[in-house]
């Protein structure tokens, strides 16, 4: 039986790395494994500019650094006190060839032949495999190795995932007058000694009266929360009126919007960047490609910008959407198709963003479900004087294969970054699309 305190050893597989580049420096104490096919995977990956290429060419340097003179079949130490020790491992063969088992050459199998051998030479060790691929965790566990989600960047439970809002009844009425007359109110009227987050926002009901306010951090007051209008596009709700709020107040400088299909998200946030047109040079509205089945794009047919059209024309729809709320005269319709000419209105796919500098820029981001994280992290420090950043997704419509609702770079940001003074967060509920969209989020 192995005792309680000895090491680990963790086998990680490529996915994790294209998740995490820093993931061996996670396992504290323990012992962390790479496969020389893990190895030749990422050698397929060095070449690019997408997040994956990046994660590729950050980990192939560390294992140089860390390797020094000495050769990676032996352990050694990950840099960092209180680490354990690293190896890449040659050997693919052992007594149960995973191979053979799912009749099929490929290279998750010659990674499970990895953990398998290590189970074999370390029998007194509990060696674990840690992969994003929920299918290969399941072979691993049939061929009875024990197998792992990387936890690292993992919110505990969705349920528990920050909404941005809270309904509060029976509130005294002298505190709604309040708000109604002086535009604020003291919290402790409402919250007593519970104190509020920052930018939190608040139904307060008495009876038959209620307002909607918003807690400022930077004031200390309950402020209210009106029902404003941006480029046309009014809030049909509570949440929308505070996701309106939250985009259009100068003192937030990062929001996430998170909600299903047809709650607003990119409507009023791209609404919400066209009323604050003059506050900033350019507005970014992008989203990450996600190719069909996991392909490539190069494989469409036609030119570059042919073969993303079809990723960016959720973005335009809601562009023509807010032109058509005026006639083809007015000077509203008029500057939104000169500011597309002029590129001060971009719509683009989210890799034509990264490496560029992000000042003066209100960016919104769709889709953000989709992003990791680290690529979440290396969005926003690439923020610079006087820039906007805008997230909206939805964590229950994930299109990559090694991201959840709990490891997505959206949910990570929701959970970690709360309660900061130039943060705001609303999870809308609500569907405004049309009744059939709200009866397909309903029931289907």
């Amino acid at each position: 039986m192995t005792p309680p305190f000895a090491k680990k050893i963790f086998v990680l597989d490529t996915s994790v790395i294209i998740y995490d580049h820093n993931a061996i420096k996670s396992f504290k104490e323990h012992d962390v494994v790479v496969p020389i096919t893990v190895l030749e995977e990422l050698d397929n990956f060095k070449k690019g500019n997408d997040t994956k290429n990046f994660a590729a060419r950050e980990f192939t340097r560390y294992i140089d650094k860390i390797s020094g003179h000495n050769t990676l079949q032996d352990w050694v130490n990950i840099n960092g006190k209180g680490h354990g020790m690293f190896k890449i491992e040659m050997h693919q063969h052992a007594a149960v060839d995973a191979e053979k088992v799912f009749g099929e050459k490929k290279a998750d199998h010659r990674i499970l032949n990895s953990a398998l051998y290590l189970s074999e030479m370390y029998p007194d060790r509990k060696v674990v495999l840690v992969t994003k691929d929920i299918n290969l965790r399941i072979k691993a566990k049939s061929l009875n190795l024990t197998a792992e989600d990387y936890k690292t960047g993992k919110i505990k439970t969705v349920e528990e995932l920050y909404t941005g809002k809270t309904s509060i009844e029976k509130v005294a009425v002298s505190a709604i007058d309040e708000i109604y007359e002086k535009g604020f109110c003291d919290p402790k009227q409402v919250l007593k000694r519970t104190k509020p987050m920052a930018n939190h926002f608040y139904i307060l009901k008495s009876g038959q009266k209620s307002v909607l306010s918003h807690y400022s951090a930077q004031k200390n007051v309950l402020e209210r929360v009106k029902k404003i209008s941006a480029f046309g596009i009014s809030p049909r709700n509570a949440e929308q009126a505070f996701a309106l709020e939250a985009i259009m107040n100068p003192e937030i400088r990062l929001v996430t919007l998170q909600g299903v299909a047809g709650t607003g998200k990119t409507l009023l946030s791209l609404a919400g960047a066209l009323e604050q047109r003059r506050n900033y040079h350019q507005i970014y509205l992008a989203r990450p490609v996600v190719p069909l089945s996991n392909k490539d794009i190069g494989y469409l047919p036609g030119d570059i910008k042919s073969k993303l059209n079809p990723y960016m024309e959720p973005l335009w729809d809601n562009l023509k959407y807010i032109k058509n709320q005026f006639g083809e005269k007015e000077k509203e319709y008029k500057q939104i198709s000169e500011m597309v000419e002029n590129e001060k209105l971009v719509v683009c796919p989210l890799a034509y963003i990264r490496g560029r500098s992000l000042s003066n820029v209100f960016f919104i981001i769709d889709e953000a479900q989709n992003l990791t994280p680290h690529e979440i992290k290396t969005i926003i420090t690439r923020a610079g004087e006087n820039t906007k950043i805008i997230f909206t997704g939805d964590i229950f419509q994930i299109d990559t294969p090694y991201l959840d609702t709990q490891s997505n770079g959206l949910s990570y940001l929701i959970d970690r970054i709360k309660n900061q003074p130039i943060y705001a967060h609303i999870t809308l509920e609500k569907g405004e699309r049309s009744e059939l969209a709200n009866l397909a989020n309903d029931f289907l």
